[in-house]
């Protein structure tokens, strides 16, 4: 059974205040979980709010707080295009991370874009497995997600066939042209992660960040169905996305 509880909601002045809390947030994770258990595996989200975080993570700064050889890298989800393409949220991290940072190449889990939105799905799905060394739910240690104006997370999206999958992994979404096919996580596999962080900035959030956090998502919007079993989802948003919050 999903849990149903509110969220926990930090708002912050401005987004790069979101972005530098974000990145602490990830560092502490990350020493928690190697310290445990000898390394942290993470999913990234694209768009244009988690960018800082990214940038911050990869500066000096960050690149000692975190042992990143010890980081796995995988993706909540990918638009069907090559890795170098400025769509990819594969290149988002390259250009702010892993240009940066030594992480192992066999600890860098992208999703193949370029490949068939099908045989992406299952070779991402197999790279899952075999992490995890496992035929049940993984466990991410940390999922960064963000919330579209449409609710979506992810390439979880209202009324598709994706956000009803409970056996798969991963899975393809096919989109109207001129849209982009993508491939994403499933529901179940976002609500077994430990951690699940949301990072939502600027006024065109505000309203579906009132539905989720403050209505309880009457709409079901995807982004207001993740609650992990085993942890706890937390959004960090700024002013201006939580402009409609009492």
């Amino acid at each position: 059974m999903i849990r149903r509880e509110r969220p926990h909601v930090r708002i912050f002045p401005d987004p790069e205040t979101l972005s530098r809390s974000a990145a602490d947030f990830f560092s502490d994770l990350a020493r928690k979980a190697i310290v445990s258990q000898g390394r942290f595996v993470v999913a990234l989200s694209g768009g244009s709010t988690p960018r800082r975080m990214y940038q911050i993570l990869g500066s000096n700064v960050y690149q000692g707080n975190i042992a990143w050889k010890q980081v796995h890298l995988f993706w909540a989800d990918e638009r069907c295009v090559p890795g170098h393409h400025p769509e990819s949220n594969f290149k988002l991290v390259a250009d702010t991370i892993l240009s940066d940072v030594d992480i192992p190449r066999e600890n860098i889990h992208r999703i193949r874009g370029e490949d068939m939105p099908d045989r992406a799905a299952l070779e991402y799905e197999q790279d899952i497995r075999s992490l995890f060394k496992s035929t049940s739910l993984p466990v991410f240690d940390l999922i960064v997600l963000g919330a579209g104006e449409d609710g979506h997370t992810a390439s979880l999206f209202s009324n598709s066939a994706a956000l009803r999958e409970n056996v798969r992994l991963a899975v393809p979404v096919y989109l109207e042209p001129p849209k982009l096919n993508r491939v994403t996580l499933t529901l179940p596999v976002l609500n077994h992660a430990t951690h699940a962080l949301f990072l939502a900035s600027g006024p065109a959030k505000a309203m579906v960040i009132r539905e989720i956090i403050e209505n309880g998502n009457p709409k079901n919007y995807p982004a207001g169905l993740i609650h992990p079993e085993r942890g706890g989802v937390i959004w960090y948003v700024d002013r201006e996305a939580a402009g409609l919050l009492n």
